[in-house]
C-alpha cells in the first residue's frame, strides 16, 4: 500500500466533481480527483438538457447539439399545454470531458478507473492501477452520485431514487421543443422526448414501488411517437440510471463536503441536476481553498448556506409535490389532469401555496 497526503480529494469526476477540483486548484490547493470510470463522461446516463445559464460551458466544438425553445406537456387526457422552455441540448460525454480537462489544466491531478474502497474521516483507501493507496486529505469532497460512499461514510442515510430508461432514436424532422408525458404509466416520474439534431432522447422515469418494468412503458411510448411520425423505429442506443428525489441533504460534515447528486441537489420532480452540480461544485472548491488558507470552518459553513439560499426553496417545493403525487399513483386520481398539473413545473398550479 502506498501513502500520500494532499489538500483536497474529490471523489467523482462528473460535473460537480470537475467543477470542485478546478476551483480548488485555482485557489492554490493540491487536488486529486478520482473517478471509477475508465473514460470520463461514459457511459452517458442523462437526457442531456441544460438550462441557458450553462451556455459558457458549452462553447467547445462538439458539446452543444441544438437549442430548445419550448415545452409541450401531455396530460393523462392527451390534452397538451405549450410553454416557453429555453435551454440547450448537449453531448453529455463531451461536456463532462471538457469540465475534467479544465480541472486538470487548473492543476488538479486526475485518476480514472480509480475506486474509493473506504473513507474514515480524512483517510481514504483508493484502488488505482492495481495498487491500494492510503490518501490523507485535509478536505474531502463527495461528488460520487446518488449512491455516494462519501455520504455513507459520514452517516448520511441513503436517498430515495427514481430509475430511468432511455433510448436514442432517429428524429425524422427538425424539432425545437421538449415533450413531457405525464401519465400513470410512469408513476413517480414522467416520459420525455428531447431533440438532438438528427436524433432524440426518448425516456421514462418511474418509482419502482409502483412500476418495476421500465422497458414495456418505454416501448409503448416509442411506438406512439413512431405513429405520430416524429421518431424512427430504430433504437440507436440505450441507457438508464438512478436519480435522487429526496431533496437536499446536509452538505458539510467536518471537512467533508457533499455536492451535486450526492448532496441531493437534483430536482425531485424534473430530475434536472447538471446546473446545480456545477454551481455547488464550484462553490465547494472555492470554500475548500479558502478553508485551507484560513483554517476557519466558517468558510465551509458559508458554502452550505450559499447553496441552500439558491436551491433549498425550489427543492422543498418539489419534495412536497412528490409526496402529494405518491398518494394518487395507480389510483383513479392519477388520470385527473388537474392533479397532474399541480405536480409539474409547466403549470401555475405547481407553484400555488
Amino acid at each position: 500500500m502506498s501513502a500520500r497526503s494532499l489538500d483536497v480529494l474529490v471523489v467523482g469526476c462528473g460535473p460537480a466533481g470537475s467543477a470542485a477540483a478546478r476551483t480548488a486548484a485555482e485557489g492554490g490547493a493540491r487536488v486529486l480527483v478520482i473517478d471509477r470510470r475508465q473514460e470520463i463522461g461514459q457511459p452517458v446516463q442523462c437526457a442531456e438538457f441544460v438550462p441557458t445559464p450553462m451556455l459558457p460551458y458549452t462553447k467547445v466544438p462538439g458539446v452543444l447539439t441544438q437549442k430548445v425553445d419550448g415545452m409541450l406537456t401531455f396530460l393523462p387526457s392527451s390534452a397538451s399545454h405549450a410553454s416557453a422552455f429555453p435551454g440547450l441540448m448537449i453531448d453529455r460525454g463531451a461536456f463532462d470531458k471538457v469540465l475534467a480537462e479544465r480541472a486538470v489544466a487548473a492543476g488538479a491531478e486526475l485518476w480514472t478507473a480509480a475506486r474509493l474502497l473506504r473513507l474514515d474521516g480524512q483517510i481514504a483507501e483508493v484502488q488505482h492501477e492495481g495498487v491500494i493507496h492510503r490518501i490523507e486529505a485535509r478536505v474531502v469532497i463527495g461528488a460520487d452520485g446518488p449512491h455516494s460512499l462519501v455520504a455513507r461514510s459520514v452517516g448520511v442515510p441513503e436517498q430515495q431514487v427514481v430509475y430511468t430508461r432511455q433510448y436514442t432514436v432517429p428524429l425524422l424532422q427538425p424539432y425545437l421543443d421538449t415533450d413531457i408525458f405525464l401519465s400513470d404509466d410512469f408513476p413517480g416520474g414522467y416520459g420525455w422526448l428531447f431533440p438532438k439534431g438528427e436524433v432524440a432522447n426518448l425516456g421514462i422515469g418511474a418509482d419502482r414501488r409502483f412500476e418495476d418494468n421500465l422497458k414495456l412503458p418505454l416501448e409503448r411510448l416509442h411506438r406512439a411517437m413512431v405513429d405520430r411520425g416524429l421518431l424512427g423505429k430504430a433504437v440507436l442506443a440505450r441507457t438508464g440510471g438512478a436519480i435522487p428525489v429526496s431533496g437536499l441533504r446536509p452538505m458539510v460534515h467536518g471537512s467533508t463536503l457533499l455536492v451535486g447528486d450526492a448532496a441531493g441537489l437534483t430536482h425531485p420532480i424534473t430530475g434536472a441536476g447538471i446546473s446545480a452540480a456545477v454551481i455547488s461544485g464550484e462553490r465547494a472548491g472555492e470554500a475548500a481553498a479558502a478553508y485551507l488558507e484560513s483554517l476557519d470552518p466558517a468558510e465551509l459553513a458559508d458554502f452550505e448556506e450559499d447553496v441552500r439560499d439558491q436551491f433549498e426553496t425550489t427543492l422543498e417545493r418539489a419534495v412536497q409535490r412528490r409526496k402529494a403525487l405518491e398518494q394518487v399513483w395507480r389510483r383513479p386520481a392519477a388520470q385527473d389532469d388537474n392533479i397532474m398539473r399541480s405536480g409539474w413545473i409547466a403549470f401555475e398550479e405547481y407553484f400555488a401555496a
